[in-house]
């Protein structure tokens, strides 16, 4: 067995690194290209942060491990809510405007529905990853289109003095888009192939897998990014990047997993993990509200989704111990 755990975290090493590496070249080769600072930002360092969960549960579904591919899926959202917006509101309060309230949030309730509604026949089937393909495909749109009515918008602005910092010529560029594209791929097939081996050996679901090692692993660029954010007073940033890393996740790569193997789901992820999924959604609008003064998670709000994470990852761990 001690060859799979190396295989995992070796493989979530090289995945965290490969990932940058991708943002960096796509970015500056779009860049290069002559591509807006805002679409830089919306799409590239957008997929890219999410590239990970992406390439993870799209190669597990093609080998026919779903478990995994749904579990990464819905874990990282999880996580993404409960151990980064937690341990990142510990470190620094993050404000939450009325914007998120009015349009973000209220979005990623309904694809949260959304998917609570199609996981009810305990199956996702092609017609299903088409729909939420689909409606990803309409909200990149949309938001691309909202973007660019806004001329100044503060993320091209802050997107492209980044890529100031970060300019490198052309053919560097392209060089690390490929290196990290493949690095991707291949570090995601030792993560997989390692979290298949470890949830065989202690006779584990791969769901069970997807959900703790798997996803916590994939979100660790959702960390790096929110807490570097927050620490520079980029509130805005820290949040929508947890937001729009959720809506990827459930609409795109439960989507791309779905259409490339339709996945039977066992009706403990109805009644446990989307249900704890919504119920952690629907606790950014109680906290963001603010009803003794401006919308912010604080530090003892925090401190409550970050007992979340713990008490819903001990749940699971005793469930496998049982």
């Amino acid at each position: 067995m001690t060859l799979p755990f190396i295989a995992v975290f070796f493989g979530l090493a090289l995945l965290v690194w490969s990932a940058d590496r991708f943002v960096e070249g796509s970015a500056s080769t779009a860049r290069h290209f002559g591509m807006p600072p805002l679409l830089i930002g919306m799409l590239i360092v957008g997929f890219g942060t999410s590239a990970p969960e992406m390439v993870v549960s799209a190669i597990s579904a093609s080998q026919g491990n779903p478990g995994i591919a749904l579990g990464n899926a819905y874990g990282s959202n999880i996580t993404n809510i409960a151990l980064i917006l937690g341990v990142t509101a510990l470190i620094s309060p993050i404000a939450v405007h009325s914007q998120v309230l009015r349009k973000e949030l209220p979005i990623l309730t309904g694809v949260t529905a959304l998917a609570a509604w199609q996981l009810w026949d305990g199956e996702i089937t092609r017609f299903d990853a088409v729909v939420l393909l689909c409606v990803f495909a309409g909200l990149m749109a949309w938001t691309i289109w909202q973007g660019m009515q806004k001329k100044a918008d503060a993320l091209g602005s802050e997107v492209e003095q980044e890529l100031d910092v970060r300019a490198m010529p052309i053919r560097r560029a392209v060089f690390w888009l490929v290196v990290g594209l493949v690095s991707l791929i291949v570090s995601s097939r030792i993560l997989v192939w390692g979290a298949v081996e470890i949830a065989h050996g202690f006779g584990v679901s791969d769901l069970i897998i997807g959900l703790t090692i798997v996803a916590v692993g994939t979100s660790l660029p959702e960390l790096a990014s929110s807490i570097i954010a927050t620490r520079k007073g980029e509130h805005d940033i820290a949040l929508g990047n947890i937001l729009g890393s959720n809506l990827f996740n459930t609409l795109a790569v439960v989507g791309i997993a779905g259409a490339i193997h339709p996945m039977a789901v066992g009706p403990e992820v109805f009644n446990r993990d989307i249900l704890v999924m919504a119920v952690l959604t629907l606790s950014l609008f109680i906290f963001g509200y603010g009803f003794r003064g401006p919308g912010r998670i604080n530090r003892i709000e925090g401190a409550v989704l970050l007992a979340c994470y713990v008490c819903y990852t001990a749940y699971l761990v005793t469930t496998v111990l049982t």
